[in-house]
């Protein structure tokens, strides 16, 4: 497909009024010139399998930065659409032919979009409520009585059979929907500074707690602990530590995510451990891309550097050092599994063998391949409460293509993800269980059964 044939679409964007990208770190023109055009990321892109648009596909938004950086189409609402309907997946990463770093692309209009372009009253409640809440676990700790209170007392149940909620705030809508099943046992779960090891120490490792990881999913971390305790690995929790600025760092809040990544730099800085270890798949690539968003900090890019290099996910990290602990069967019978690629893991990170050989370690385990597995399941940070209707679509495809396979379990290493595919399950009226790989890790290494 020949760029004259899009050149007509560009027009209905001028408009002399508005502006272009504004002079500070603008999509960099070498990248967008490495795009062949070739298509290939069409058929792997996931918003544009939904919406079915050129311009709400890689090659589409490249021809948008393109434009917008020769000045003819400007940054206006509408080419900002096209760039919010991106869920930052990088499939298209994967697929391209051509090594084009379709990643840095985004990431670089992204804070563009929201230095440059209003947005609307409704956008900026919702936005301020993502931003001003989630990626602060105190604030959210604080929080967690009132929603425990909200399903406790059968506020949900109201709130979902009136549909009052949609029809008014329908993104507000969209984020009580992923809402888990609340308990306060995160309230009140305090880690050692050091975890010692079970077994003879091999390593001294850091581990990152995350915000909705810490509070909505906190069995997933006390099971990290165990693995790595049980695997010969002495344990740092640093008190100081918060966000690792995923949530920000996804939808272009750069001065908030800057601000997270040196204070988690910061809490580590004195831990003296080998690796960092992170268990959540968009946690885990944006600790790894600390680099880029820290590369104009004159104070911060080299400890940046230094951050990035210890940083493993923790099934990344467990194949690589390999298992000591003996494994036992979780199941009286064969367990059919299927194993949910995040896509922060398979394609921001390339891990996806690492997974699927932990869990085959484990006795009586069968492991199932799902059709499309490579697709988002549409939760993408907080794409899902951002962008509801793609993300749905995407949702249901993705959990009828795991129920497709069979399983008795789902094995999901990334909370967005886990959130995602419940809903959609209990949408679907499916009950499969939903688990960390390293939950089912943990069940096999203290002999515990599931179900």
């Amino acid at each position: 497909m020949q760029t004259s044939e899009h050149s007509v679409n560009f027009q209905e964007l001028i408009d002399q009024k508005n502006q272009g990208f504004d002079p500070k770190n603008p999509p960099a023109q070498e990248l967008i010139d490495s795009c062949v055009h070739c298509g290939f990321c069409l058929s792997t892109c996931p918003s544009y399998r939904v919406i079915g648009k050129e311009m709400d596909s890689p090659r589409g938004r490249i021809y948008l930065m393109n434009a917008i950086n020769k000045g003819e189409a400007v940054l206006d609402e509408t080419t900002s659409q096209h760039f919010d309907t991106c869920l930052g997946c990088l499939a298209c990463v994967s697929t391209c032919p051509s090594g084009v770093q379709y990643d840095q692309l985004i990431a670089a209009v992204r804070p563009q979009v929201e230095r440059n372009q209003p947005r609307s009253f409704k956008d900026k409640i919702i936005r301020f409520l993502i931003f001003n809440l989630f990626p602060y676990p105190v604030r959210l700790k604080l929080f967690l009585p009132f929603l425990w209170l909200y399903q406790t007392l059968g506020l949900q149940t109201l709130v979902r059979k009136s549909g009052i909620l949609k029809m008014l705030f329908p993104r507000l809508a969209a984020m009580e929907s992923i809402l888990p099943k609340i308990t306060l046992n995160s309230l009140f779960k305090n880690y050692a500074d050091v975890i010692p090891s079970q077994t003879e120490k091999r390593y001294r490792v850091g581990v990152v707690l995350g915000c909705v990881q810490r509070l909505f999913f906190s069995p997933v971390n006390e099971a990290t602990v165990r693995v790595l305790t049980a695997n010969g690995c002495e344990v740092v929790i640093p008190k100081t530590q918060g966000c690792c600025a995923a949530l920000p760092a996804h939808q272009g809040q750069e001065k908030q995510a800057q601000s997270l990544a040196r204070q988690m730099i910061d809490s580590f800085a004195a831990t003296e451990v080998d690796y960092i270890i992170i268990n959540a798949a968009g946690c885990g690539h944006t600790l790894k891309e600390y680099h880029h968003i820290l590369a104009d900090d004159p104070e911060y890019k080299d400890k940046a550097k230094e951050f990035v290099a210890k940083v493993r996910d923790a099934q990344e990290f467990l194949a690589a050092v390999g298992l000591t602990a003996d494994l036992s069967p979780i199941t009286e019978t064969e367990l059919t599994l299927v194993y949910q690629d995040a896509c922060h893991l398979l394609h921001g990170q390339k891990i996806s063998v690492q997974p699927r050989q932990l869990l085959q370690k484990i006795p009586n385990i069968n492991l199932k391949e799902p059709i499309d597995a490579a697709l988002c399941c549409g939760s993408a940070g907080v794409y899902n409460m951002l962008q509801p209707d793609t993300a749905d679509e995407l949702g249901q495809q993705k959990v009828r293509n795991l129920l497709n396979t069979g399983a008795a379990v789902i094995a999901s290493p990334n909370p967005g993800c886990s959130l995602q595919i419940k809903k959609h399950l209990q949408l679907q009226g499916k009950d499969t269980p939903v688990i960390h790989p390293i939950e089912l890790l943990d069940y096999a290494i203290r002999g515990l059964k599931i179900g």
